[in-house]
C-alpha cells in the first residue's frame, strides 16, 4: 500500500465532502461535518474551495430560531457535463451526465462480437458518444471529460488496453486514439472497477464498506471493495475471478486455460450448457449472445424444461464459484450486475441463494447477502462518470477520491 502524504489526506478530505453530498443531498456544513467525521473548520475551508470553483452552489438559505441563517449546499449540476462509456464485446453505451451525475442522455451502438479492429471499436465509441450528446441536448463544448470502460486488462495510468482476449488486443493505446478523435480529456479503466465504484456510491456500498460486485455478461469478473477502498491490485488486474478455476481440465476458456469460471457462467458458457442439454434448442440458433440470453429469459417465463435445467446448472456453477470468493474475502454482500444478470436476475438470484450455503464456510455464512445490484441504469457508465469526475476535480486542483484509491 502506498504511503499517503499530508497533501493526499487533504485531497481525500475534499472528496469525502463531495461524496457526502451524493449521500445526503443538499446539506449544511454542520451536517457534512457529522457525516464525514471531519472537523467543522476543515469542512468550512473545503466548502469554500468548492464554492470558489463553482462545483458547489447554495441551494437554500435557512434559519432556525434566533441564530444566524445557514446555507444548504448542493453540487451544481450545471457546472459541466461528463460522459461515461461502457464498452463491451457486443455493444457500446454512452451516457451524458451533469456534474451531480444525473443522466441527461444516452446513446448505444451494437458491436459485432466477431470484429476486433481498433478502428472499428473506436468508431463505435465515437458514434455512441455523439448519439448521447445529441440525446442529452448538450454540445461537445460543454463536456469536461469522457470516461471509457474497456474490457480486459486496462492500465488507466498509461491509458492502455493491456490485454483484451476477445479482441486479441495487446498494449493498445486506446486513450490516445480516443482523445485524438474526440479532442476531449479521456480516462480509461476496467468495467469491474467502474461497477464497484457505482455500487460503493449508489448501491450496496451505502450500507456496507466491503463487498464483491460480480459482473456477468460475455466476460465474467468481480469488483472488490474492502473497508471502503476499491481493490485494484499491483497492475489494476484484481478481480479476474472469472479466470479462476472451477473445474480442473474443464471447458476451454477464451483466456487460453481450461475450466475457468467464465466458461460456465458467462454468456458463451450458458450456450455450451444448453447445447449439451438440448442440442436442437431454438435459442441456440439466434446468432448473438444478447439474443440468446433474451430467449433464455423467455423460456424461463414459459416454463421450458430445458431452459429450467440450464438455469439450475448455472446457479450451481455460480454458487460454487461465489463460495470460493466469499470464503477467500469474507465479504458480507455480493451483488450481481451486468447485462446478463439484469436479464436473468429474477430466477438466478434466488437459485444461487438456495445453493450457496453448500459452498460457504460456516464462519462466512451468517449475514451473507446476495442480491441483484440496486444501482439504476448502466452501472459501468455511471462508475466511469464518477472516475471522470475525479479527473475533472484533479484538473481543478480539488480532489482525489479516498473511497476509490488503489490497494
Amino acid at each position: 500500500m502506498a504511503r499517503h502524504t499530508a497533501r493526499d489526506l487533504r485531497s481525500e478530505n475534499r472528496f469525502e465532502v463531495l461524496h457526502a453530498l451524493f449521500d445526503l443531498g443538499p446539506s449544511s456544513r454542520q451536517e457534512l461535518a457529522r457525516h464525514t467525521g471531519l472537523s467543522q473548520a476543515t469542512v468550512t475551508t473545503l466548502v469554500g474551495e468548492f464554492l470558489s470553483e463553482g462545483v458547489l452552489t447554495i441551494a437554500a438559505r435557512e434559519r432556525t430560531g434566533v441564530g444566524r441563517p445557514y446555507d444548504r449546499l448542493a453540487i451544481d449540476p450545471g457546472r459541466g457535463r461528463i460522459v461515461g462509456v461502457d464498452v463491451a464485446e457486443t455493444y457500446v453505451v454512452a451516457v451524458v451526465h451533469d456534474l451531480a451525475l444525473g443522466v441527461l442522455g444516452e446513446g448505444e451502438v451494437a458491436l459485432d462480437e466477431h470484429e476486433n479492429g481498433q478502428g472499428y471499436v473506436v468508431d463505435g465509441i465515437v458514434t455512441a458518444i455523439a448519439r448521447a450528446v445529441e440525446a442529452g441536448g448538450t454540445t461537445r463544448e460543454r463536456i469536461d471529460g469522457v470516461g471509457v470502460s474497456m474490457p480486459g486488462h486496462v492500465h488507466p495510468g498509461a491509458g492502455v488496453s493491456v490485454f483484451a482476449p476477445n479482441w486479441d488486443w495487446h498494449d493498445v493505446r486506446i486513450e490516445e486514439l480516443l482523445a485524438a478523435r474526440l479532442e476531449l480529456p479521456v480516462h480509461v479503466d476496467n468495467p469491474l472497477k467502474a461497477v464497484t465504484l457505482s455500487e460503493m456510491w449508489f448501491g450496496a456500498g451505502r450500507a456496507v464498506d466491503s463487498m464483491a460486485v460480480v459482473n456477468l455478461g460475455t466476460g465474467v469478473g468481480a469488483g472488490i471493495a474492502l473497508n471502503g477502498s476499491l481493490i485494484r491490485g499491483t497492475t489494476n488486474n484484481a478481480g479476474e475471478w472469472g479466470h479462476t478455476l472451477l473445474e480442473l481440465d474443464g471447458r476451454p476458456c477464451r483466456c487460453g486455460r481450461r475450466g475457468c469460471v467464465e466458461a460456465y457462467v458467462g454468456a458463451a458458457g450458458l450456450e455450451t450448457t444448453l447445447a449439451a442439454l438440448a442440442p436442437d434448442h431454438p435459442a441456440l440458433g439466434l446468432g448473438g449472445q444478447r439474443e440468446f440470453v433474451a430467449a433464455v429469459a423467455e423460456g424461463l417465463l414459459a416454463g421450458d424444461p430445458a431452459v429450467a435445467e440450464l438455469l439450475a446448472r448455472t446457479a450451481r456453477f455460480l454458487a460454487a464459484a461465489l463460495g470460493d470468493l466469499v470464503n477467500l474475502l469474507n465479504v458480507p454482500t455480493v451483488t450481481l450486475t451486468g447485462w446478463m444478470s439484469r436479464a436473468l436476475a429474477d430466477w438466478l438470484v434466488p437459485a444461487v441463494r438456495a445453493e450457496l450455503p453448500r459452498h460457504v464456510l460456516p464462519g462466512s455464512l451468517p449475514g451473507l447477502r446476495v442480491q441483484a445490484s440496486p444501482v439504476p441504469g448502466n452501472a459501468v457508465a455511471l462508475g466511469m462518470a464518477a472516475f471522470t469526475l475525479e479527473q475533472f476535480l484533479a484538473r481543478l486542483g480539488l480532489a482525489s477520491p479516498a473511497r476509490a484509491r488503489a490497494q
